[in-house]
Protein backbone atom coordinates (compact mmCIF):
# COMPACT_ATOMS: atom_id res chain seq x y z
CA UNK A 1 0.00 0.00 0.00
CA UNK A 2 1.42 3.47 -0.86
CA UNK A 3 2.11 5.46 2.31
CA UNK A 4 2.44 9.13 3.15
CA UNK A 5 4.00 10.02 6.52
CA UNK A 6 3.36 13.56 7.74
CA UNK A 7 2.11 14.25 4.23
CA UNK A 8 5.28 13.03 2.50
CA UNK A 9 5.50 9.82 0.40
CA UNK A 10 7.73 7.02 1.69
CA UNK A 11 8.74 3.79 -0.04
CA UNK A 12 8.50 1.45 2.94
CA UNK A 13 6.69 1.73 6.24
CA UNK A 14 5.99 -0.84 8.96
CA UNK A 15 2.53 -2.06 9.92
CA UNK A 16 2.92 -0.31 13.29
CA UNK A 17 4.48 3.14 13.32
CA UNK A 18 7.88 3.48 15.05
CA UNK A 19 6.19 5.70 17.64
CA UNK A 20 3.98 2.82 18.75
CA UNK A 21 7.04 0.65 19.40
CA UNK A 22 8.19 3.20 21.96
CA UNK A 23 4.80 3.86 23.50
CA UNK A 24 2.74 2.65 26.42
CA UNK A 25 -0.98 1.92 26.35
CA UNK A 26 -3.20 4.53 27.98
CA UNK A 27 -6.86 4.31 28.97
CA UNK A 28 -9.29 5.64 26.36
CA UNK A 29 -11.78 8.11 27.81
CA UNK A 30 -15.51 7.55 27.25
CA UNK A 31 -18.27 9.91 26.20
CA UNK A 32 -19.61 11.68 29.28
CA UNK A 33 -16.19 12.34 30.81
CA UNK A 34 -15.51 16.05 31.23
CA UNK A 35 -12.21 16.11 29.33
CA UNK A 36 -14.02 15.04 26.14
CA UNK A 37 -16.57 17.83 26.34
CA UNK A 38 -14.48 20.97 26.69
CA UNK A 39 -12.12 22.65 24.20
CA UNK A 40 -8.51 21.54 24.43
CA UNK A 41 -5.61 23.90 25.17
CA UNK A 42 -3.16 24.85 22.40
CA UNK A 43 0.25 23.23 22.53
CA UNK A 44 2.79 25.96 23.30
CA UNK A 45 5.95 23.97 24.09
CA UNK A 46 7.43 22.01 21.21
CA UNK A 47 10.28 19.53 20.96
CA UNK A 48 9.88 18.30 24.53
CA UNK A 49 10.34 14.71 25.71
CA UNK A 50 6.88 14.88 27.27
CA UNK A 51 5.21 15.77 23.97
CA UNK A 52 7.12 13.05 22.12
CA UNK A 53 6.17 10.47 24.76
CA UNK A 54 2.51 11.49 24.56
CA UNK A 55 2.53 10.98 20.78
CA UNK A 56 4.22 7.59 21.19
CA UNK A 57 1.59 6.51 23.70
CA UNK A 58 -1.25 7.79 21.53
CA UNK A 59 -0.08 5.78 18.53
CA UNK A 60 0.11 2.54 20.49
CA UNK A 61 -3.22 3.20 22.20
CA UNK A 62 -4.83 3.88 18.82
CA UNK A 63 -3.60 0.55 17.42
CA UNK A 64 -4.72 -1.34 20.52
CA UNK A 65 -8.20 0.17 20.12
CA UNK A 66 -8.34 -0.60 16.36
CA UNK A 67 -8.61 3.09 15.57
CA UNK A 68 -7.77 5.20 12.53
CA UNK A 69 -7.19 8.33 14.62
CA UNK A 70 -6.95 9.40 18.25
CA UNK A 71 -7.12 12.83 19.89
CA UNK A 72 -5.18 13.73 23.02
CA UNK A 73 -8.30 14.23 25.14
CA UNK A 74 -9.23 10.63 24.33
CA UNK A 75 -6.33 9.64 26.59
CA UNK A 76 -7.26 12.29 29.15
CA UNK A 77 -4.87 15.06 28.02
CA UNK A 78 -6.55 18.33 27.04
CA UNK A 79 -4.07 19.43 24.37
CA UNK A 80 -4.80 20.24 20.73
CA UNK A 81 -3.12 17.23 19.17
CA UNK A 82 -4.13 14.06 17.35
CA UNK A 83 -2.48 11.08 15.66
CA UNK A 84 -3.72 9.07 12.69
CA UNK A 85 -3.09 5.99 10.57
CA UNK A 86 -5.83 6.05 7.98
CA UNK A 87 -6.37 5.15 4.31
CA UNK A 88 -8.01 7.35 1.72
CA UNK A 89 -10.33 6.18 -1.04
CA UNK A 90 -7.37 5.72 -3.42
CA UNK A 91 -5.80 3.13 -1.11
CA UNK A 92 -3.06 5.47 0.09
CA UNK A 93 -2.16 5.03 3.77
CA UNK A 94 -1.67 8.27 5.72
CA UNK A 95 0.27 8.20 9.00
CA UNK A 96 1.23 11.08 11.24
CA UNK A 97 0.38 13.52 13.97
CA UNK A 98 -0.91 17.08 13.87
CA UNK A 99 -0.57 19.69 16.60
CA UNK A 100 -2.90 22.71 16.91
CA UNK A 101 -4.86 21.74 13.77
CA UNK A 102 -7.20 24.11 11.99
CA UNK A 103 -9.40 23.01 9.07
CA UNK A 104 -9.77 25.31 6.08
CA UNK A 105 -13.38 26.51 5.65
CA UNK A 106 -15.17 24.48 2.96
CA UNK A 107 -15.66 26.17 -0.40
CA UNK A 108 -19.47 26.43 -0.87
CA UNK A 109 -19.03 26.21 -4.64
CA UNK A 110 -17.25 22.86 -4.55
CA UNK A 111 -18.28 21.38 -1.23
CA UNK A 112 -19.48 17.80 -1.51
CA UNK A 113 -20.78 15.73 1.38
CA UNK A 114 -20.20 12.01 1.70
CA UNK A 115 -22.48 9.90 3.88
CA UNK A 116 -20.75 6.93 5.48
CA UNK A 117 -20.57 4.99 8.71
CA UNK A 118 -18.62 6.58 11.53
CA UNK A 119 -17.59 5.35 14.96
CA UNK A 120 -15.50 6.63 17.84
CA UNK A 121 -13.09 4.94 20.22
CA UNK A 122 -14.71 6.92 23.04
CA UNK A 123 -18.15 5.55 22.10
CA UNK A 124 -17.09 1.89 22.03
CA UNK A 125 -19.17 -0.39 19.85
CA UNK A 126 -21.38 2.25 18.22
CA UNK A 127 -21.43 3.13 14.53
CA UNK A 128 -23.80 5.52 12.77
CA UNK A 129 -24.15 7.10 9.33
CA UNK A 130 -23.00 10.72 9.25
CA UNK A 131 -22.37 13.17 6.38
CA UNK A 132 -18.91 14.74 6.21
CA UNK A 133 -17.12 16.85 3.64
CA UNK A 134 -15.32 14.49 1.27
CA UNK A 135 -12.36 16.88 0.97
CA UNK A 136 -10.59 18.90 3.66
CA UNK A 137 -7.31 20.68 4.31
CA UNK A 138 -5.83 20.68 7.82
CA UNK A 139 -3.10 23.10 8.85
CA UNK A 140 -1.03 22.81 12.00
CA UNK A 141 2.41 21.86 13.26
CA UNK A 142 4.46 18.79 14.05
CA UNK A 143 5.89 18.02 17.48
CA UNK A 144 8.88 20.29 16.80
CA UNK A 145 6.72 23.22 15.74
CA UNK A 146 7.31 22.83 11.99
CA UNK A 147 4.28 23.94 9.93
CA UNK A 148 2.25 21.18 8.28
CA UNK A 149 -0.47 21.22 5.65
CA UNK A 150 -2.36 17.95 5.17
CA UNK A 151 -4.87 17.58 2.33
CA UNK A 152 -7.32 14.72 2.62
CA UNK A 153 -10.16 13.09 0.70
CA UNK A 154 -12.68 10.36 1.44
CA UNK A 155 -12.30 8.39 4.66
CA UNK A 156 -9.08 10.22 5.56
CA UNK A 157 -10.91 13.55 5.29
CA UNK A 158 -13.58 12.13 7.61
CA UNK A 159 -10.85 11.13 10.07
CA UNK A 160 -9.30 14.62 10.17
CA UNK A 161 -12.71 16.24 10.69
CA UNK A 162 -13.62 13.74 13.41
CA UNK A 163 -10.40 14.26 15.35
CA UNK A 164 -10.56 18.04 15.04
CA UNK A 165 -14.09 17.92 16.47
CA UNK A 166 -12.64 16.20 19.54
CA UNK A 167 -10.21 19.05 20.10
CA UNK A 168 -13.12 21.51 20.10
CA UNK A 169 -14.74 19.45 22.86
CA UNK A 170 -17.20 17.59 20.63
CA UNK A 171 -17.85 14.03 19.54
CA UNK A 172 -19.60 12.72 16.45
CA UNK A 173 -22.67 12.11 18.63
CA UNK A 174 -23.16 15.88 18.72
CA UNK A 175 -23.70 15.87 14.94
CA UNK A 176 -26.43 13.21 15.08
CA UNK A 177 -30.16 13.64 15.46
CA UNK A 178 -31.53 12.97 18.93
CA UNK A 179 -32.93 9.64 17.73
CA UNK A 180 -29.63 8.52 16.19
CA UNK A 181 -27.69 9.65 19.25
CA UNK A 182 -29.90 7.48 21.47
CA UNK A 183 -29.42 4.56 19.06
CA UNK A 184 -25.65 4.99 19.20
CA UNK A 185 -25.65 5.00 23.00
CA UNK A 186 -27.76 1.82 23.00
CA UNK A 187 -25.21 0.19 20.68
CA UNK A 188 -22.47 1.24 23.08
CA UNK A 189 -24.30 -0.32 26.02
CA UNK A 190 -24.79 -3.57 24.11
CA UNK A 191 -21.28 -3.88 22.65
CA UNK A 192 -18.80 -2.12 24.93
CA UNK A 193 -17.77 -5.24 26.88
CA UNK A 194 -16.97 -7.03 23.62
CA UNK A 195 -14.93 -4.03 22.49
CA UNK A 196 -12.95 -3.91 25.73
CA UNK A 197 -12.24 -7.64 25.55
CA UNK A 198 -10.80 -7.14 22.06
CA UNK A 199 -8.66 -4.23 23.27
CA UNK A 200 -7.28 -6.43 26.03
CA UNK A 201 -6.34 -9.10 23.49
CA UNK A 202 -4.75 -6.46 21.27
CA UNK A 203 -2.72 -5.12 24.18
CA UNK A 204 -1.35 -8.59 24.87
CA UNK A 205 -0.56 -9.14 21.19
CA UNK A 206 1.10 -5.78 20.57
CA UNK A 207 3.03 -5.40 23.82
CA UNK A 208 3.74 -8.98 24.81
CA UNK A 209 1.85 -8.60 28.09
CA UNK A 210 0.63 -11.92 29.39
CA UNK A 211 3.50 -13.90 27.87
Amino acid sequence: MPTRVQGQPVEHYPALSPEARRGSVRRVTEVGEEVLHRPCRPVTEFGTPELAALIDDMFLTMYVADGAGLAANQVGVDLRLFVYDCPDEQGVRHVGHLVNPVLDPPDPATRSLLEDGEGCLSVPGARMTLPRAEHTVARGQDMDGKPLVIEATGYFARCLQHETDHLHGGTYLDRLSQRDRKAALRQMTDRREEVYARRTRNTERLTGEGE
